[in-house]
């Protein structure tokens, strides 16, 4: 996330991509902004977790404590994103147990696609990207998890703008309270077939 917001909000990409005035979908969190000084984080619109899409037939409802909810995938394959927080969990999780059967796609997009064709049993990655890359498909279910092994299994999710721009900061401070308090934020998310998870 440090690269992103050097590449995409602050300084721009050494290839010569000029950075952007603002980025969503930012983790805002104390500790993580006051690491990165320069740019300001604000602006929580939705509480992003980790879940588990899966097939109902081969997974059962994850539960519990890793070593109980997860154990099925010491014998079903399970698809992640390449390096995010899910895939780094897999890999390390029951003192690497599971390595042998995690699979790993460009976008949690093509681990769904490989999930419809029986190429993995569950893909883990956030909820919201999860219910997106499924559609509303009634032939897979989707649990958010609570794992107490999950050093962050959800945080809240906003926006970053350059340390030095508080004045659009303030402006989209005020604008996203109206979609919220108007329920458009809401109504955006639904037209999408996402939930909103107001923090």
């Amino acid at each position: 996330m440090g690269d992103d917001l050097r590449n995409m909000v602050w300084r721009g990409h050494y290839l010569g991509t000029r950075p952007g005035d603002l980025m969503l979908h930012v983790p805002v969190d104390a500790r993580f902004a006051a690491q990165h000084d320069k740019v300001k984080i604000f602006g929580p619109y939705h509480l992003e977790t980790m879940a588990i899409a899966r097939n109902p037939a081969r997974v059962p409802p994850v539960a519990g404590s890793a070593a109980v909810g997860l154990e099925v995938f010491t014998r079903e394959a399970i698809g992640a994103e390449v390096d995010t927080h899910a895939s780094d969990f897999l890999l390390h999780v029951l003192n690497g147990r599971l390595r042998e059967q995690v699979r790993h796609f460009r976008s949690l997009a093509e681990a769904v696609e490989a999930m419809r064709r029986g190429e993995v049993a569950a893909v883990m990655g956030t909820h919201t990207e999860l219910q997106g890359a499924l559609g509303g498909e009634g032939n897979f279910a989707l649990d958010r998890l609570t794992l107490p092994e999950m050093r962050a299994s959800q945080w809240p999710i906003g926006m970053a703008v350059k340390a030095d721009a508080g004045p659009l900061a303030d402006a989209l401070a005020g604008a996203l309270a109206e979609l919220q308090r108007s329920g458009a934020l809401a109504r955006l998310y639904a037209e999408h077939g996402l939930s909103l998870n107001t923090p």
